[in-house]
């Protein structure tokens, strides 16, 4: 979960560079990430043992797919566009919480002190660290666009963290490939009415050496290998344990920034990282169900 969160946090200094150049759209970039990774899986599962998959787990991993990507990461597009950045990077940090309060209502778990006061932590080190880089700037005019971005970045975010605690038990009956090349099949053909236009549209002749090379970054790590991690987060690690990593995101895109030149260090921004990392420290430390029904 780590790593995948790593790679995410690369993920938004790099598709700037794509985005900038004005050729590609949001939706564009989206639906090349779901549809290289959908290729990328189904090339893989060719050199594994053919798995079956009953209809009914066909089924649920539609409504995976919907969750996990489709509701994910379109609401977190159109949500942004309606919103100001500063806006939408704070109310990611809202998906930890969600992840908390589901698991409690659909898994048992247990909402302890330790989990409160991680998730606590942690969220004020990713406010101070988004604040701190300027993340604060207002967006559109206030008005009823700025609010329905608001919510549908908080939809993003209620989607991704209800993937993580419905399908936590459901990931371990099939392989990490299998799961994802149906899900992103299911992403691929939910995704495509919505950005045919756009990628009829698109001047793919126009984009330079450097897009490319970003778009490859976007399809093939930002999405294809850290999908893959997540499963694999997701089958070891406890709902509310795969949320905090979240806060890793920010951390990382602060450091880029810091490297690049395009932001600097201070006792802030380092206090930010240690209330960040101590909040995870913490929810992972947390008691689970079964350890607290050991005790009994």
């Amino acid at each position: 979960m780590f790593a995948a969160n790593a790679i995410w946090g690369l993920m938004s200094p790099i598709a700037k560079v794509v985005m900038l150049g004005g050729v590609v759209t949001p939706l564009v970039v989206t639906d090349l990430r779901v549809f290289g990774a959908m290729l990328m899986f189904w090339l893989v599962s060719l050199f594994r043992k053919p798995e079956h998959v009953a209809p009914k787990d066909l089924a649920r991993l539609f409504v995976a797919s919907l969750l996990a990507i489709v509701l994910n990461q379109g609401s977190f597009i159109f949500g942004v566009s309606l919103t100001s950045p500063g806006d939408a990077s704070i109310i990611t940090t809202s998906m930890p919480l969600w992840a908390m309060v589901l698991a409690a209502v659909f898994l048992k778990e247990p909402i302890t002190g330790k989990k409160v006061m991680g998730i606590a932590a942690g969220a004020c080190g990713a406010l101070l660290l988004i604040i701190g880089s300027g993340g604060q700037a207002s967006g559109q005019d206030g008005g009823e666009s700025h609010i329905l971005g608001d919510v549908l970045v908080l939809m993003a975010q209620l989607s991704y963290a209800l993937y993580l605690v419905l399908f936590k038990n459901f990931v371990t009956r099939y392989s990490l490939v299998t799961i994802m090349k149906w899900m992103f099949t299911y992403a691929f053909i939910c995704l495509l009415p919505f950005s045919y236009d756009d990628l009829m549209a698109t001047d793919w002749l126009a984009l330079d050496m450097e897009s490319v090379l970003s778009l490859c970054y976007v399809v093939m790590f930002a999405t294809f290998l850290s999908y893959l991690l997540v499963v694999v987060g997701q089958k070891s690690l406890r709902p509310t344990v795969a949320g905090m990593y979240n806060y890793v995101q920010p951390v990382v895109a602060c450091i880029v920034a810091i490297v690049l030149g395009l932001d600097s260090f201070n006792v802030v921004k380092g206090f930010a990282v240690v209330l960040i990392f101590v909040g995870v420290y913490l929810v992972t430390m947390s008691k689970s169900r079964a350890e607290m029904q050991g005790e009994q």
